[in-house]
C-alpha cells in the first residue's frame, strides 16, 4: 500500500562548511579542513581559534580569524540532538521561506558539519516544498558506523548525533526477496512489491521515520476504493507515501509475486515486526529491478545522484 504516489583509512575530525564543496583530492579544487575548536566561533568560550603561518622572520604570523556564524532565521535541522541514525542519513536543513538563488551561497557559508568524513552540501527540490527551501549535506559514501557528527546551522542551531551500526536492505522486485545486511550478518526475507503499473520506486531510499500503525487510503493516490485501513509496522521511505510494512498479502505472495499498490509488503507477524524493531531513521533501503528511480527530493533520495552530480548542486560548486 502507499499513502502517496507509488511507490579505509582513519581520518581526523574535520569541519566541512563552505570549503566542503571543493574536495582537496580533486584537481582544480582547493579547500581547508578546520578542526572543530568548540563553541560557535571555533575556540574556547566561542572565540575564533587562532592559527598561524611562519613569516620571513620565522615568527608566527596570525591568520585572520573565521567570520563568526550569524543567525539563520526560519532554519530547521532534521536530526535531533543526541540522536543515533543509520549510515545513509543526510543532514537536511529546511527553511520557512525559499532562499533566492543569489542568496544560497551565503547560506551555505553559515552551515557547518564536523565529522571524520568527506561530504558536500547540495540544494534539493523537495517534493513538498518550494525551490530553495531545502539544502542537504551528504557524505561521499555512507557514514562509517560510530562516526560522531556536529552540525551548526548559523549561530543559533547546534546538533550532535552519532551514526549507529550499518543496516542496508536490498529489495529485488524480480526475485521477490529482500536481503538484509547488518552487523556482519545477512538474511533473506520474502517480500511482495508493486504490481505492474503500480511499480515500487527503484533506487536508494533512506528511512525517515517509522510507526506501529499508519492509516492508508487509496483515494489519496487515485486508486479509488482499493484500500482504506490501518497497516502495521510501517517503515517510511518516501514523501510520496512509500512504506515497507506488514501486509497480509505477503503471507500468500511473498517470495512469489508482486501484488501491492507500490509499497513493499512483509508477512504478518514475525518478519514485519522483526524488521520494524531493528530499523532506525537513516537506514538504507535499496530497490533494484524496478522501473522509475525515486527523485532526490522525494524523501531522502540524495544517494541517487553520483558524487560529482551531487557536488554540482551546491551553490558554491
Amino acid at each position: 500500500m502507499t499513502t502517496g504516489r507509488r511507490g579505509g583509512r582513519g581520518r581526523t575530525a574535520r569541519a566541512w562548511s563552505a570549503a566542503a564543496l571543493c574536495v582537496p583530492a580533486l584537481a582544480g579544487c582547493s579547500a581547508q579542513a578546520v578542526a572543530d575548536g568548540g563553541g560557535e566561533g571555533g575556540g574556547p568560550g566561542g572565540r575564533p581559534a587562532a592559527t598561524g603561518t611562519a613569516g620571513a622572520t620565522g615568527k608566527a604570523r596570525p591568520r585572520p580569524s573565521a567570520t563568526p556564524l550569524r543567525s539563520l532565521p526560519g532554519a530547521h535541522v532534521n536530526i535531533a540532538d543526541g540522536q543515533t541514525v543509520g549510515v545513509g542519513m543526510p543532514v537536511s536543513v529546511t527553511f520557512d521561506r525559499p532562499i533566492p538563488v543569489a542568496g544560497r551561497a551565503g547560506v551555505e557559508r553559515q552551515l557547518k558539519v564536523t565529522a571524520a568524513a568527506e561530504g558536500s552540501w547540495g540544494w534539493v527540490r523537495d517534493r513538498n516544498l518550494a525551490d530553495g527551501q531545502r539544502v542537504d549535506f551528504r557524505p561521499r559514501r555512507y557514514w562509517k558506523p560510530g562516526t560522531a557528527v556536529t552540525v551548526r546551522a548559523g549561530a543559533g542551531i547546534t546538533r550532535h548525533f552519532t551514526v549507529g551500526r550499518s543496516l542496508v536492505a536490498t529489495v529485488d522486485v524480480r526475485t521477490h526477496f529482500m536481503t538484509l545486511e547488518t552487523a556482519g550478518s545477512s538474511r533473506r526475507v520474502p517480500i511482495t512489491a508493486g504490481a505492474p503499473g503500480m511499480d515500487t520506486w527503484n533506487g536508494t531510499m533512506v528511512v525517515s521515520d517509522k510507526a506501529a500503525k499508519v492509516f492508508m487510503n487509496s483515494r489519496s493516490v487515485g486508486f479509488g476504493d482499493a484500500y482504506a485501513d490501518y497497516y502495521y509496522y510501517a517503515v517510511h521511505l518516501t514523501a510520496s507515501g512509500t512504506y515497507l510494512h506488514q501486509n497480509p498479502k505477503a503471507n500468500v505472495y511473498g517470495g512469489r509475486r508482486n501484488v501491492t499498490h507500490g509499497c513493499v509488503g512483509l508477512a504478518a507477524g514475525g518478519p514485519a515486526k522483526r524488521f520494524f524493531d531493528e530499523v532506525v531513521p537513516g537506514d538504507v533501503v535499496k530497490v533494484v529491478g524496478s522501473r522509475d528511480t525515486v527523485a532526490v527530493g522525494n524523501g531522502y533520495g540524495d544517494w541517487n545522484l553520483p558524487w560529482e552530480q551531487w557536488r554540482a548542486t551546491s551553490a558554491l560548486g
